[in-house]
This record gives C-alpha cells, structure tokens and sequence, in this order.
C-alpha cells in the first residue's frame, strides 16, 4: 500500500486531480445517516466516485513519462492553464453524473449545476423544493469546493517546482507564507474556520444544523445555493441577514487580507487600496440605492438594510436574495449591474474584473488626467498597497489592467448579444443575465429557470467558467492543448 501511495504521489499531476474530484463526489454520502430515507441515491455518488478514482489511480501510475512530471515544467501561465482547465472540466462533467443517475434532471439541466456550483456562481435551474437533501448539499459542497479551487486543493498535499505555475494558473496571485505548499494549508485552515464560526453563527440564529452548514459553504465561496425557494428571504430574520453580509464580505475579500485580520495587524490591514476601496464604494453606493428605494414607498430603515444587502450580495458576486431585485427601480438595478461587473477581491473566491483592478483603471485615470494638467517635466512615481505592502503602477500593471479589462468586456458583449437571440429577450434583461453568469453573481432577472432553452443555458455555462478563471486562463489553456496535440502529430509523422 505505502508503494502504490508512493507510486500516485509521483504520478501525473492530471491522475491526481481525477483522484481528487472522485474523492470529492463521496463527500455527499457524509448526509445519509441523518436522512436515511435517501439510501436510495448512495449509488448515484458511489458509481462516478469510484469509477474517477480509479481512472486516477491508473493514470498516476502509468502517466510518469518526463514530460508528464512534476519537475520538467516551467512556472509559467502557459504551462499551468492546461491542468487548471482539465481540472475544471473533468470537475464539472463529474459533478453533473450524480444529477442525472440519480433522476434529478436531464444532461443539459445537471451540466448548469455542476457549472454553476463549481464556479461559484449559484444560477440553478433546479427546483430546491422537490431537491432531496443530499443533493442540496451536493450543490452547495461543489461551491464550497469550488472557492478554494481544484489546484489549491492539491497543492495540500503536494508541492513540487510545478506548484507555482499552478498555483497562479487558478487565480491565487498572493503567496501568504514561504511556499506554495504552505499557502494552501494556511487557506485551507482559514477557510474551514470560517465555515465553523458561520455554521454556528447561523444555528444560534434559527437556523437548522443542514441549512446553516449549506449556507456557510455557500455564502464563503461567494456562491448563492440556497436549500430556500425564496433564499435568505425565507427566514425573515435581520441577525441571519447580518451573518450572511458578515460571510459574503469574508469570501469576498483577498485571503492575504484574511490573514492580516486573523493576525489582528488592523493597521496594516487598513492600508490595502482595495479594501479602502471596497468600503469606500459601499459607503457611496448604499444610501444612493436607499434613497432610491424610498421612492418606491419604503420606510427609511428599510430601504437602507435592503440596499446594502443588495449591494454586498451583488459586489461579493454571492448572488443571495432577500428580495426581487429585478423589480427595483432602474437606476438601482443599473447600480448592481455596474457592482456585478467589478466584483470582489483579486484571490478571493469572488468573480468580475475584481475589486484591484478597478480600483487601479480609475487611479491610471487620475493620474493620466493630473499628468496632463502638470508641467511635462514632472516625474512623480505612482504606487498602490497590496498585501505584501506598497507596490509601484509601472507599465506592466497598466499592460494588465487594460488588457484585461477590455478582454472582459468583450466577452461581456458578445455573450449578451448571443442570449439576446437565443432567448429572445430584450438586451436589457440579456445584460443582465449574462453579466451575473460572467461575473459569477447568481442572481436572475428571471430568464434562467427550469424552462429556458439549452442554447442559452450553454451560452451562460461558457460565461460562468470564463468569468471563474478569469478568461485568460481558459483561452491559454485551449491553445496549449492544440501546440501539444499539434507537437504530439508531428512527433508521430517524423517517427513513421
């Protein structure tokens, strides 16, 4: 047994993470004793398991050829991306089995889920008051899952000079100590704490043991699963509505920020731009949304609580709800739309063009406008804090930002002009849609439902796996597959 752990150990990085995703679809089976009414599903999780972990057993095993491992590859986006988009892929093929053998729904209908949980985005197409229980928290333990990332779940157990390619590939841009190794585990142990102090946090609120562990998972990961028809409306509770900001807010913030909290270093917490930038936006945007809802006949309390709940639901990219936000009124709604498409903190679990990088477009703004109204000759360097500390705006930066950012917006509007035509919809609502699929938001004017068409369903699943790893990734990671198919033919031809 040690041999063949030894053996998986130092086999191919793709054996180990089919292993890891068939090791995850048993985790489900954790709610059968407590609802042994659902035995009847244990082969709906048992079956896919087993049969990933063994393909990742004989993959680890006979997949050990030098290119295949670990201490040939460069630490590059290039040679990362195509693990993390099999990863991702595999993960969502496999999490969409259990939906189907179990009769949940059909293939296209289990393929969104899956899309949806591991992404983090919390659309569904399912209709949770007919769900059983483990497929609930089935839902909600792929969110769970899907924060911390495939990759990061790994590099738990493993290092390794692939490590930080990897590592980076899956959107984790900061290291919090010495190693890639180390990192994880200290993610790991923050993120589970979380869901320990949320959890009882929740049950001391009224909420049941299931619902506040499926909540929990949700809320951190940023996703929005709900085991509610109407979400956090369902509870009508204001202590449970501040828990669930309380956690959206952790998930959406940089995990190095996390640490520094944890660490109780406040001051050098304060200095990170786009935490100031994260509360300066809310302090902005949340009476501005208030006030509008005034209009509709709210109370002032009242409007003032549901616009920063809205807000914090909408900028975390969580997607919970505690009421229909598609009939606020249209400068409200323009507001989420605009807090959907910037999203949370750069190595969060949240999605958009993230908290950082629009903080750092409007500063490249500002200080374009200054130096065209200084004298030519000022020179003035520019820099912005991270966790590490300050860091100058040189040209990189910029490089990255605007590519990006403009990267982002284009699939912003080819995806809303496809729903346009494949939903029939206005382009309003398709903007709408489309910006929460991308963004990872999870929050519906209504066009995603058990009814809408598969054209789009597919259309808003393309968006939700861009929008998780942050586009670059998955196009770097389809050209890399075709170079070394390519590279694999051509080896062939020359050998024949």
């Amino acid at each position: 047994m040690k041999q063949l752990l030894n053996w998986i150990a130092g086999g191919s990085i793709y054996g180990k993470l089919i292993l890891l995703i068939g090791a995850l679809l048993l985790f489900p089976l954790l709610v059968i004793p407590f609802y042994p009414d659902e035995t009847g599903y244990i082969l709906s999780f048992v079956v896919p398991a087993l049969v990933s972990i063994g393909i990742g057993v004989v993959v680890c095993l006979l997949r050990r050829r030098p290119h295949d491992s670990l201490h040939v590859w460069q630490s590059s986006m290039q040679q990362g991306s195509l693990p993390v988009l099999f990863a991702w892929c595999y993960g969502i093929a496999a999490g969409a089995v259990p939906f189907v053998m179990g009769g949940q729904m059909g293939v296209v209908h289990a393929l969104f889920e899956s899309v949806s949980g591991w992404t983090t985005t919390g659309l569904t197409v399912a209709d949770v008051t007919k769900l059983p229980q483990i497929f609930l928290f089935h839902r909600s333990f792929m969110q769970y899952c899907g924060g911390l990332g495939f990759i990061m779940m790994i590099l738990l157990l493993v290092g390794g000079k692939q490590a930080a390619s990897l590592f980076n590939a899956e959107g984790h841009p900061d290291r919090l100590m010495p190693n890639i190794k180390k990192t994880s585990q200290t993610i790991f142990l923050l993120y589970n704490g979380f869901l320990v102090i949320g959890t009882v946090l929740y049950v001391i609120f009224g909420m049941s043991v299931f619902d506040a562990i499926c909540h929990t998972m949700s809320a951190l990961s940023t996703a929005g699963f709900t085991t509610q028809a109407n979400s956090i409306a369902s509870y009508a509770s204001f202590p449970i509505e501040a828990v669930t900001v309380l956690l959206m807010l952790i998930g959406s913030t940089n995990f190095a920020a996390l640490l520094l909290l944890a660490k109780l270093k406040l001051k050098k917490l304060w200095k990170i731009s786009e935490l100031r930038f994260m509360i300066g936006m809310l302090a902005l945007f949340t009476p501005l949304v208030g006030f509008s809802l005034m209009g509709e006949g709210m109370g002032f309390w009242e409007s003032m609580h549901q616009s920063l709940f809205g807000l914090v639901t909408t900028f975390t990219t969580t997607g919970y709800s505690t009421m229909n936000y598609a009939a606020w009124p249209q400068f409200a709604v323009g507001i989420l739309i605009l807090l959907m498409i910037i999203g949370g903190s750069v190595g969060s679990t949240a999605g958009g063009i993230k908290l950082s990088r629009t903080y750092l477009l409007l500063r490249i703004t500002w200080i374009n406008m200054k130096k065209r109204l200084s004298p030519t000759r000022s020179v003035r360097a520019e820099n912005y804090y991270r966790f590490q500390g300050k860091t100058p705006i040189d040209h990189s930066v910029v490089i990255d930002i605007f590519g990006f950012i403009a990267c982002y917006m284009l699939v912003l509007i080819v995806g809303t002009l496809l729903v346009t035509l494949t939903a029939d919809c206005s382009l309003f609502d398709a903007l709408f849609e489309f910006t929460s699929a991308l963004g990872t938001v999870g929050i519906s004017n209504g066009l995603t439902n058990p009814g809408t068409d598969a054209a789009t369903l597919f259309i808003e699943m393309a968006g939700m796996l861009l929008g998780r790893l942050e586009i670059t990734i998955v196009f770097v990671g389809i050209y890399t597959g075709i170079a070394k198919a390519k590279h694999a033919l051509s080896g062939k031809r020359k050998k024949a």
